[in-house]
């Protein structure tokens, strides 16, 4: 951040004598340019002021530029270059997301899956310093993004996260399996998983437990999230004639999603509307905050060279006008 200040400011006081001076010049020619009538000048009558009498008062001019910059000179002006060094001890998170055809449920707005991915998107908008990657799961798991602090891309790649993308099913711990596995030769001084789903384990070679125990040796940190309101929720179901809404009972294993957080040391919570799930991820980034030192350096550049010069160069205009255009006149 670069801008000008004053060692001396208040010598910007003393500008205040260059209004008072213009007022004094002002009223000095109006006296002096009063009327006089004397009889027998009527053949001058029309000759008035030549231009080099209007001329005359470039020298004013040229007196009150070089005062003025003279007083800016005693202010000091100078140059301040201010810049940071920050350094940061990152947190590597993967996100690990739920895309089955059950995430289309409406109980969200526009639903399960949209929502999950704009609240995302905000938690990684909010986190520059971290190196954040995303895992997706259905009936299998792969990674859409590998750990990166190139958000702009991670957010790209997140919107382009579909239901029907891979086999459906509800591969939990395949998913939170894949995520370790992209998490765990991180160096940084936290690694965490937060893990989105909203429905029981049905598919996968690889038990939540067996993930979430492997998680634990690996230090790594996993906060479950189940989404899905209570009771009833309209679901889609395809039929003869498309996609079919009907309310069906919400299943989330709410047990299992506990017992990953409680064995990887982080925690579980439950989202039953877009506000909820806003605050969970609000929760979580609370949590999980990154320890971040700012040292700030400025530097102070003497600016009066130019102004100096200016006035040097004022007043030799002067002196030079004065002594040669307007001698007669002054």
């Amino acid at each position: 951040m670069n801008g000008i200040t004053f060692a001396e400011p208040l010598f910007l006081y003393l500008l205040l004598i260059v209004p008072a001076t213009i007022s004094f010049y002002v009223l000095k020619q109006h006296k002096a340019s009063a009327a006089v009538s004397m009889p027998g000048l009527q053949p001058f009558a029309k000759t008035g002021y030549t231009f080099r009498n209007y001329l005359r008062h470039i020298l004013f001019a040229l007196r009150v530029t070089a005062l003025s910059l003279l007083i800016i000179i005693l202010a000091r002006p100078q140059l301040t270059n201010k810049f940071q060094d920050v350094s940061t001890e990152g947190i590597d998170i993967v996100l690990t997301l739920d895309i089955s055809g059950s995430m289309l449920a409406r109980d969200f707005r526009p639903d399960r899956l949209e929502a999950s991915k704009n609240v995302a998107t905000e938690f990684v908008s909010g986190r520059p310093y971290d190196r954040i990657g995303l895992v997706v799961f259905s009936g299998e798991s792969f990674t859409q993004c590998p750990l990166t602090t190139d958000h702009a891309v991670l957010i790209n790649l997140m919107r382009d996260i579909q239901s029907g993308m891979i086999e459906d099913g509800t591969a939990i711990g395949m998913g939170l399996a894949n995520a370790v596995n992209r998490i765990k030769d991180s160096e940084a001084k936290s690694k965490v998983i937060i893990l989105l789903t909203d429905g029981v384990n049905n598919r996968g070679e690889i038990a939540p437990s067996t993930a979430a125990g492997i998680a634990k040796t690996y230090g790594v940190r996993v906060y479950t999230i189940g989404v899905g309101s209570q009771g009833m929720a309209p679901y889609p179901i395809q039929t003869p004639y498309g996609i079919q809404y009907q309310n069906m009972p919400v299943e989330i294993d709410e047990v299992i999603l506990k017992e990953i957080a409680q064995t990887t040391g982080g925690r579980y919570f439950r989202a039953t509307d877009n506000d909820k799930l806003i605050q969970v991820y609000a929760e979580i980034d609370k949590l999980e905050k990154s320890k971040i030192d700012v040292r700030q350096f400025s530097r102070k550049e003497e600016k009066y060279m130019l102004p100096a010069l200016v006035v040097f160069c004022l007043i030799a205009i002067e002196m030079l006008v004065r002594n040669t255009l307007f001698k007669n006149l002054t």
